[in-house]
């Protein structure tokens, strides 16, 4: 046993030597490849223990890095490997309407990764410059990568997509522990938890103790064994619904490039209606003891509220009681019938909230609005090189009033409303005093086809739930709807380019959990106990030795 063990450990330390003796090309291939290897670790696939492989090949790099400069080339290259097979999907949105966008596809793929990658290549010259001996430097390199990633969540509107903390959100009773630390303090034990036990056995060298061996393991399977173990006691509580609510989500599986084409608006609308009007079954029950019906984003392509002839429509096939919660574009003001729309009119992606007789009972406008996709930055420059919004219309939309308010919704506990990518982001979604007790997320990811986009979209929001304690009702137009409770159960979903709707109760909120009420504070408190660790070790090892 002792000899298996320690030709593994040599094995890992030549591994180590020749990870670090690399250059050129084969030094550049090395580290693009084992961060885009990394990205299997999240959504569709969930295979997590890659980043047992990969991340130490990241710590390896940084050790071969005589300055920050040489670090920072190879967190650049291990991000960019790492962001574009995290994103590639992203190019699907510029196929919807291939005629006029599919120029910008190589682009699109190449350059929001490699803007992205410079991020770690930051975080890889910042650890570099306080870079220490030893199972310290892990704890280092946890605590850098780990605010960068917090500063793309957060700089230039943010974008923290599949942060390293989602993949110890997998299984279930994993991802309860975001309840405690958030994504982005998960993101900093994944950081260390990951990397450590094959950095720690190549430290041991050729020669290692069974007891070594066993404390390098150690590292990852205790932090991992109490998060799993608290998880499965949370998940033992029973589940609870708010009493007198039957909601129905509705997803039409729109194609993306039928969907702003004018001959298509009405036969959009009418199938939105009939798939209201029936059961899961596909049986016609006119709605009957449904209390609440959502559609998604942008349901109706076109300005509902200046669109007497469907306004007339709702209120006739919405029964009394129920109320109608939509997806919608809209002006602000609300033009005179007839005339011309001012250019000092807005356009906003909302949800409005229609009682039965179609009146507007509550608004919410969307508030993060997506790059390129509902606005063009430096407009005035880029449009005139021929870069356009992907959406539907010329203008970039507006943004909604901040902070986010909580909508009141008849019949309904106090409501978050988030449109699309706006569940993305950690800490940020309830933004008032006042706490929710559903969130309401409507979507359309549509375009991005059938790839991993619309399942790391929805399981990111899933964690929302779980940060939050509070249940998540999701609307796609195409991509997967679901009512998901507290607790990060998906209990009803319809799937990628499912048509049909789901009838549901509404699960109950929970009592504010810890990640709730003091958000990213709970990173800082990881961030802090992982540098006075890197700070006791580095003491430590500097008085060991002679």
């Amino acid at each position: 046993m002792r000899n298996a063990e320690g030709e593994k450990s040599a094995t890992l330390a030549a591994l180590r030597l020749r990870i670090m003796a690399l250059t050129g090309w084969r030094r550049a291939a090395v580290a693009f490849i084992a961060g885009g290897l990394c990205a299997l670790a999240y959504a569709p696939i969930f295979a997590s223990p890659v980043l047992f492989l990969t991340l130490p090949v990241f710590v390896w790099l940084i050790d071969a890095s005589p300055n920050w400069r040489r670090a920072a080339s190879a967190g650049w290259l291990f991000g960019f490997g790492y962001f574009f097979f995290n994103l590639f999907w992203v190019g699907e949105a510029f196929l919807v309407e291939a005629e006029k966008f599919a120029w910008l596809l190589p682009f699109a793929v190449t350059l929001l990764p490699a803007g992205l990658a410079l991020f770690w290549s930051a975080a890889a010259a910042v650890a570099r410059l306080f870079w220490i001996e030893g199972i310290a430097r892990v704890f280092v390199f946890a605590v850098v990568l780990a605010v960068f990633e917090w500063l793309r969540g957060h700089v230039l509107t943010g974008f923290p997509w599949n942060v390293p903390g989602y993949a110890l959100t997998y299984p279930l009773p994993l991802m309860q522990s975001a309840a405690l630390f958030g994504a982005y303090g998960l993101t900093a034990i994944a950081l260390f938890v990951f990397p450590a036990p094959l950095v720690a056995i190549a430290d041991e060298g050729r020669r290692p103790s069974i007891a070594g061996i066993a404390r390098a393991i150690a590292l990852a399977v205790v932090p991992i064994a109490i998060l799993f173990a608290y998880g499965a006691w949370r998940l033992s509580a029973p589940e609870t619904f708010v009493s007198g609510v039957k909601m129905r989500i509705v997803q039409p599986s729109v194609p993306q490039r039928e969907k702003w084409r004018a001959e298509f608006q009405r036969k959009i609308f009418d199938d939105h209606v009939a798939l209201s009007l029936a059961d899961p079954q596909g049986k016609a029950d006119s709605l009957s003891g449904i209390t609440h019906l959502v559609w998604p984003e942008a349901a109706m392509p076109f300005f509902p509220l200046e669109t007497p002839e469907a306004i007339d429509i709702l209120a006739t096939v919405i029964p009394p009681g129920t109320t109608l919660i939509t997806g919608a574009l809209r002006h602000d003001p609300k033009p005179t019938p007839g005339t011309l729309i001012s250019p000092a009119t807005r356009t906003l992606n909302s949800i409005i909230v229609l009682n039965d007789r179609g009146e507007l009972v509550s608004v919410y406008d969307k508030i993060k609005l997506v790059p390129f996709g509902e606005y063009v930055p430096f407009d005035a420059l880029l449009s005139g090189i021929g870069i356009q919004k992907l959406t539907h219309g010329r203008s970039s939309f507006a943004e909604g009033v901040s902070p986010r308010q909580l909508l009141t919704i008849p019949g309904l506990p106090p409501a978050l409303a988030l449109v699309c990518y706006e569940a993305l982001f950690p800490g940020e979604i309830v933004q008032g005093v006042a706490r929710p007790g559903v969130l309401i997320n409507v979507t359309n990811d549509g375009w991005f086809g059938n790839t991993t986009g619309p399942y790391q979209h929805f399981y990111q929001s899933r964690v929302r739930a779980v940060e939050e304690g509070v249940p998540l009702i999701r609307a796609a137009n195409n991509g997967i709807s679901a009512v998901v409770d507290p607790y990060g159960r998906a209990l009803q979903t319809l799937g990628l380019n499912v048509r049909g709707v789901i009838d549901s109760p509404l699960p109950e909120a929970l009592a504010a959990p810890l990640y709730a009420k003091a958000g990213d504070w709970m990173l800082v408190l990881v961030l802090v106990l992982f540098a006075s660790l890197a700070g006791v070790l580095s003491k430590k090892g500097s008085l060991s030795r002679p």
